[in-house]
């Protein structure tokens, strides 16, 4: 136990640390009495010596020398008893300790020392075997949590209300699983990575430059990492997680301001064994599937109400539920059910996919359905590198737009379904180039795309209604801005200022001719179904 814990003994409650409070984290292991001049030879690492001062030095040389002794030779902590024989420790004996870090206790001289000897004596022996109930506790408690077929973020939760302290679970490559805070425990380092989804840049060069990256993937135990003002990082402790020799994850505790004890290490240890599981259990999972026909996200493109299992699942497999991603499909014309070269058709297809997205530098986020192969291509990546994956020209390829999120991208994949119609038009059709032929040819569906495309950034102001109105009033009158004005039964002035305020909200310029006819089909819509904008 440390000098801290010792101190919250009942026999010690009226004590006071007068000196080397920066060694209160010292391990205490034992007691003893020593009251004579050189008690260094008699005393063990880890002993707190008790003493009554009667055989102190008094002189500050010999008391400064016996202080830095005490502290070499790995006393926990010394604690005197006044005021019989000394009544303070020196300033002398003060500074010293300060500069080793040995605390300095002063003991209230009616405690009897052997009452302090009975209780630190008997919570030492009692240490180890309540450190294994707890442990055996934690351990019971996160088995519970894996056997119930829990979530990474469950997980999370528990070892954070275990242990009491913030706890991320991350890949490899710092990408953020899971993650579970306690109110106020928080760096700079953690909120960016909770922020961005990913540890920061900067905290992973530290931890290369420094050398400490690679013992952190070459350990199988606990690491303490300390703090980092350069970077905005706090003390932590790092868990591998490792399935076999493979290191699949870390699992990273915050400290906060006492260091994690060997119980949290412990707690540490047994969620790192319990995520392996968690992982390896995943990842059978995504290979039986992908044996079946359908990885994991293909549930989420298709489920309306995907589980957090089902997305903790694809972000596993790289996908961010905070990224902008659009669908794309590749068809394979392969007629249905498919044969067996058909089959083997589309897992070439899929294959090259997967290269062309490597090459891009990013995850693999390919599926196969039917005859058709999806796939996840984020907003920042050119479509280019895909489409020109593929020297057969029998096969077409449909896109939706981007959007953000879990839902985002099953918006994505309906638009991008509701291309296959059209895909014998061009080699590779993108939604937003085909809405308005869509709209004119009677889509359902695309007529309400594009009018909520052209209006939306309108429905969240306060005026927008005004606005829309003003703009579908210039166009129901062939863009005369009188006639226009007359039908509103407002002043040219007033409908002018509208206009600009449209025009600037929507980040249209009313002298292009494909504005105007948008607008001009826009407003035949709405009139054909009668209703507002």
């Amino acid at each position: 136990m440390q000098v801290r814990e010792v101190l919250a003994l009942p026999s010690l409650a009226g004590a006071q640390v007068v000196a080397g409070t920066e060694g209160l984290d010292r391990e205490v292991l034992w007691s003893h009495v020593v009251d004579m001049p050189d008690p260094v030879r008699w005393v063990r690492p880890g002993f707190m010596l008790l003493i009554t001062g009667f055989g102190w030095p008094k002189d500050a040389r010999t008391e400064r020398m016996q202080i830095s002794g005490l502290a070499a030779a790995g006393v926990a902590a010394v604690g005197l008893g006044v005021p019989q024989y000394v009544e303070h420790f020196s300033g002398d004996a003060r500074e010293e300790a300060d500069r080793a870090g040995l605390p300095l206790i002063e003991i209230p001289w009616e405690i009897p020392f052997a009452q302090i000897m009975e209780e630190l004596h008997r919570a030492v022996m009692a240490r180890p075997y309540r450190i294994i109930e707890r442990s055996e506790q934690i351990h019971r408690a996160l088995t519970r949590a894996a056997v119930r077929n829990a979530s990474l973020a469950d997980l999370a939760k528990s070892l954070c209300a275990l242990i009491g302290r913030s706890v991320t679970f991350e890949d490899p490559d710092g990408k953020l699983l899971a993650h579970c805070s306690v109110d106020g425990a928080q760096d700079a380092v953690r909120e960016e990575t909770l922020r961005h989804s990913q540890t920061p840049a900067q905290m992973m060069d530290a931890l290369h430059s420094s050398g400490m990256l690679r013992h952190i993937h070459a350990s199988e135990k606990p690491l303490r990492i300390a703090a980092m003002p350069q970077v905005g990082s706090a003390s932590r402790v790092v868990c591998p997680i490792r399935i076999g020799s493979e290191l699949v994850g870390l699992v990273w505790i915050l400290e906060g301001e006492a260091p994690l004890s060997e119980l949290d290490h412990r707690a540490a240890e047994h969620a790192a064994l319990v995520a392996a599981i968690h992982i390896a259990h995943q990842r059978e999972l995504a290979q039986l599937e992908a044996r079946l026909g359908y990885a994991s996200f293909l549930s989420l493109l298709e489920s309306e109400s995907a589980r957090p299992v089902t997305e903790e699942r694809v972000r596993l497999l790289g996908f961010d539920p905070r990224g902008r991603y659009r669908v794309g499909i590749v068809v394979v014309p392969e007629d249905l059910p498919l044969s067996r070269e058909a089959v083997l058709r589309r897992d070439r297809v899929a294959a090259r996919v997967r290269d062309a997205l490597k090459q891009l530098g990013v995850e693999q986020l390919v599926t196969v359905n039917l005859n058709h192969v999806p796939f996840l291509l984020p907003e920042d990546k050119p479509v280019e590198p895909i489409t020109n994956a593929f020297g057969d020209a029998s096969l077409s390829m449909v896109f939706g737009q981007v959007h953000s999120g879990a839902a985002g991208v099953r918006t994505s994949y309906r638009e991008a379904l509701s291309l296959l119609s059209y895909r014998h038009r061009e080699p590779v059709c993108y939604y937003e180039d085909l809405l308005v032929p869509r709209v004119i040819m009677g889509d359902t569906g695309a007529r309400e795309t594009f009018l909520n495309d052209l209006f939306a950034p309108l429905r969240a102001r306060k005026s927008g209604t005004q606005l829309a109105q003003a703009l579908l009033a210039l166009a129901r009158g062939g863009f005369k801005f009188r006639e226009a004005a007359a039908a509103l039964g407002i002043h040219p002035n007033t409908l002018r200022y509208r206009l600009d305020r449209a025009t600037q909200a929507l980040g249209i310029d009313l002298d292009d001719a494909d504005v105007r006819f948008r607008l001009q089909l826009a407003s035949r819509l709405l009139d054909l179904e009668n209703r507002a904008w």
